[in-house]
């Protein structure tokens, strides 16, 4: 895996690894765009804190903003996602063979 590959893996997984930020992105991927304003009506945390995690996600590429006016609107962007899901099943995919090697090994031992 390059490292750029692995760099974008890890943004999406920080990113993901808050709470509230995966509530925003269901919102978000509810609504299919939303303000920063509105997200703030939704949840526990601050517009300020909504917009911090907000760039925190637009950073890993798991949201694209669309300026309309004064409004900034944000959308979910499903392809790193997307990437980043079938990374992990690989990687699990990768794992299970290897232990199904040990597992044959043992058993033939």
């Amino acid at each position: 895996m390059a490292a750029s590959e692995s760099s974008h893996f890890e943004s999406v997984l920080i990113a993901l690894a808050d709470p509230t930020r995966r509530e925003l992105l269901d919102l978000i991927a509810l609504r299919g765009q939303a303000t920063a304003t509105t997200l703030a009506a939704a949840v526990t945390v601050s517009r300020q804190a909504v917009v911090k995690h907000l760039t925190i996600l637009k950073e890993a590429g798991l949201v694209s903003s669309n300026r309309v006016g004064r409004e900034v609107r944000y959308k979910v962007c499903t392809r790193q996602l997307s990437s980043t899901a079938e990374w992990m099943a690989n990687l699990a995919a990768d794992w299970d063979r290897k232990l199904d090697w040990i597992k044959r090994t043992a058993e033939d031992s």
